[in-house]
């Protein structure tokens, strides 16, 4: 709850009252509830974009093809970026999924992105900002307590 809200609240029986106490309902959902739905979900949009790429363990030709015609990457070569956007749309996902390396692996999704939004589909900037807007929540405030993130730290400090 924001100090706005607990020093101007009106009384409980008013309509306004009900709506703010509604409003402090929120403040009371978790940031480890939060932090799981963006890992998930975020991972799921990079895991099935890196399943288009691939046939088993092999980058598919398509997805080359997709890198020198469409997408056509500045300074990157159209066979590297499309095993590098596999590689990276499987790897950084699993490891959000299950909450190691959370917020870099959330900094290099972010970063892909970032790469997305200016050199490949610039007018798609709401998609991307809703994107972004998962990757800074596991960035800014870690994974929640549902992740090995989590449970590494924990022993870490108890170890201490």
């Amino acid at each position: 709850m924001t100090n706005e809200m607990s020093m101007t609240a009106p009384a409980p029986r008013t309509i306004a009252g009900r709506f703010y106490a509604t409003l402090r309902l929120f403040d009371r959902i978790p940031h480890d509830l939060i932090a799981l739905v963006a890992r998930l979900s975020i991972a799921a949009v990079f895991w099935q974009s890196g399943q288009t790429k691939v046939d088993g363990w092999n980058v598919t030709d398509n997805a080359v093809y997709l890198f020198e015609t469409e997408y056509r990457l500045p300074f990157v070569d159209p066979w590297i970026a499309a095993h590098l956007a596999a590689f990276a749309e499987h790897f950084f996902p699993l490891l959000l999924v299950i909450g190691l390396a959370s917020r870099l692996s959330a900094l290099a999704l972010l970063g892909m992105t970032v790469v997305i939004e200016i050199f490949v589909y610039p007018g798609a900037w709401p998609t991307h900002g809703t994107w972004a807007v998962c990757f800074l929540v596991i960035i800014a405030g870690g994974p929640g307590r549902f992740s090995l993130d989590h449970t590494i730290l924990r022993s870490r400090v108890r170890g201490s």
